[in-house]
């Protein structure tokens, strides 16, 4: 059986693969959807966007071990110091909180970079936490 492969009309630079956002309920649809929309502007270095939806202390480790906080990750994405062109969610698994307002999206990342000089695509298993903020999905450190 073939897995099928969907992309959101809004984000043509982002893919999900193994799991149709149709079959999840409308909340867990809702963080799927923020998580294509975080990918595209990485993508897009769209950095409005980006800050957006992040929480102000949100840090990022690279694959490498550099860790940055959120101001110098989107600073090389501005600059091209980290290029994204495209990134596949292959086989994403989404959860919400009973409550609500946490949620998890954990899958792995096929990312179409050139990465401080070093282009390829790189593969990455990850979770993203998700946090609901007055209506609207934020990725947050856990």
């Amino acid at each position: 059986m073939k897995t099928k492969t969907y992309t959101y009309p809004d984000f043509p630079n982002v893919t999900v693969t193994g799991l149709d956002p149709d079959s999840l309920n409308e909340e867990e649809n809702a963080v799927l959807y923020a998580q294509a929309r975080y990918c595209e502007a990485m993508t897009e270095a769209d950095i409005d966007t980006l800050r957006a939806l992040t929480d102000e202390d949100k840090t990022y480790t690279h694959m490498s071990g550099l860790t940055q906080d959120r101001e110098e990750y989107f600073a090389d994405i501005a600059d091209g110091s980290l290029t994204y062109y495209a990134i596949g969610m292959e086989n994403p698994v989404v959860s919400v909180s009973v409550d609500g307002d946490r949620a998890e999206v954990t899958y792995t990342a096929a990312l179409n970079a050139n990465a401080y000089g070093a282009r390829g695509t790189f593969r990455m298993k990850g979770t993203h936490i998700w946090e609901k903020r007055d209506g609207t999905w934020i990725s947050v450190d856990r």
